[in-house]
């Protein structure tokens, strides 16, 4: 039996989350998922699509380098109702946006509700500091999202009992692995589509040597016996950085992200696996 569904799922993602990968969980994840596997382990964790998609509770890691949105993981898992309670007091407004966005909350549980509405009214659901670290994304004028989604946080908060969440580099990854794990790699992408350019704001979040880092750690956890599934850019420099390392399919989707339309339209990108 398949270890992830399409249909039927009670816990969703709860955030809207540029690079998504709700449309591979769609279009075809399925069939390079291992019959069998231990524990699951997710070191980009963003939107965590992919891990909602899967219909056990097996043990699973979840790490990022985004400290709010772990922390946002961590109050839903420990904290829901509070979470929940402090959401129904904001309203999806551009005055009341504006006014959360420069706010600064005091407690764990008021951070992971800001986090949600911040993402939910936003401007695409992108998640964007300035050099201060600020968030700085517009609002969205998006009147009839629900913002507080209480059924699915509360289904959300029951799907992490079995989590263990950390705030940390891809690389702690090598730390909780063990031989017959499943592990899914999504990282920010460093080059452009099927071109040359190298994206300028991701360079910055995740930069090349951080992709030569993640092709170590890609070797380590195949020679550990660990299975593993990476997507990134279809582009020469990246299948040359992961020759050698696992089978390389190329799938195609259809992009959504940004407000003009060079940014929108269909794209090939890379599936890099050792599940043969």
């Amino acid at each position: 039996m398949s270890s992830i569904t399409n249909k039927n799922i009670v816990a969703k993602p709860f955030l809207r989350w540029t690079g998504s990968k709700s449309w591979l969980v769609k279009d075809g994840l399925d069939k390079f998922i291992p019959k069998t596997f231990k524990n699951y382990h997710e070191p980009f964790l963003g939107g965590g699509s992919v891990f909602f998609s899967f219909e056990d509770n097996r043990a699973a890691y979840l790490y990022d380098l985004n400290e709010e949105l772990i922390n946002t993981y961590q109050q839903i898992k420990d904290n829901v109702d509070l979470v929940i309670n402090s959401l129904k007091r904001l309203k999806n407004s551009e005055d009341e946006y504006y006014r959360i966005r420069s706010a600064k909350t005091t407690t764990p549980h008021t951070s992971a509700a800001r986090f949600i509405y911040l993402n939910r009214t936003s401007f695409n659901g992108i998640y964007r500091v300035n050099s201060k670290g600020l968030y700085n994304v517009p609002y969205g004028r998006r009147k009839n999202v629900d913002i507080i989604t209480d059924s699915n946080l509360k289904a959300v908060s029951s799907r992490l009992k079995n989590v263990e969440l950390m705030f940390s580099d891809f690389e702690e990854v090598l730390t909780k692995s063990k031989r017959g794990d499943l592990v899914f790699l999504d990282p920010p992408y460093t080059v452009a589509h099927e071109n040359n350019g190298f994206i300028a704001y991701n360079q910055k979040l995740f930069s090349w040597s951080d992709q030569e880092r993640l092709a170590m750690v890609v070797k380590k956890l195949s020679d550990m016996g660990c299975y593993f599934i990476l997507t990134n850019a279809s582009h020469p420099s990246i299948v040359q950085t992961y020759s050698g390392l696992g089978e390389i399919y190329k799938v195609s989707r259809h992009s959504k992200v940004g407000g003009r339309n060079k940014t929108r339209g269909d794209f090939n990108e890379l599936i890099i696996t050792n599940i043969i």
